[in-house]
């Protein structure tokens, strides 16, 4: 009898707070974040280890840009549920804007851990696309005496190849771009629009054309014809 008389007391709480999760919910769908952040935060006091709000706390610092604040709530999910592949994900891209932002000496000491949080994201999710497109972002962008390297870049990108071939055809392109062979990389963001055809595929033909290639009007033919597919 005690514990329905429990229930009964602890009910309209657990529907007040379902219901101050669902509007902070739908202001973080509408990107308002300065007002989904205190419903959260007050949701987390009452329940310190709810997952989708330190989810969507770290998320919010994350686009505001505090890079420390989010990584402390990605720290406690990574504790709190240490198989779940995003947290490690979501833990190193913070820890890597963190690096980007800070001088090198400082960013060379935050490397390491950028790269074994993403690894271990792949580890625990053999099919996780994000974090291997930020492992090839890092080989590209670090100069090769601190761990640049293309072949790794490369390897990644193979391994994109066997889980999503639009992905892998789209990190080729991007990995060709990034050392000036521009006719590889057109060859290899042709064949992700024939396998996706989605409007970043598209997109990222258009961009070579205008940005490397010096041919605008070919760009915005291309951008044209994506425009006749999804009216067709």
């Amino acid at each position: 009898m005690k514990w329905i008389i429990k229930i009964i007391f602890l009910l309209p709480f657990m529907v007040f707070s379902q219901s101050n999760f669902e509007r902070a919910e739908k202001l973080f769908s509408q990107q308002k974040y300065s007002l989904a952040k205190p419903i959260f935060e007050n949701i987390l006091k009452e329940n310190p280890n709810h997952p989708k709000t330190l989810e969507y706390l770290g998320d919010i610092e994350g686009a505001n840009k505090s890079w420390d604040n989010a990584m402390m709530y990605y720290g406690k999910l990574k504790q709190l549920y240490p198989k779940q592949a995003d947290f490690y994900y979501k833990y190193g891209g913070c820890l890597g804007m963190k690096a980007k932002e800070a001088n090198k000496f400082a960013a060379l000491g935050m490397i390491g851990e950028v790269k074994a949080s993403f690894e271990k994201a792949i580890a625990l999710n053999p099919k996780h696309i994000e974090a291997r497109w930020a492992l090839i972002e890092i080989y590209l962008q670090l100069p090769g005496i601190v761990g640049g390297s293309e072949r790794k870049a490369n390897s990644y990108a193979n391994e994109l190849m066997k889980i999503s071939l639009v992905d892998g055809y789209l990190a080729k392109g991007h990995i060709a771009e990034y050392f000036d062979r521009y006719q590889e990389a057109e060859k290899n963001y042709k064949k992700a629009i024939e396998v996706g055809g989605s409007k970043n595929t598209y997109q990222k033909l258009a961009n070579l054309y205008r940005n490397k290639l010096n041919q605008p009007e070919k760009a915005k033919q291309l951008l044209e014809l994506y425009q006749e597919k999804i009216k067709s």
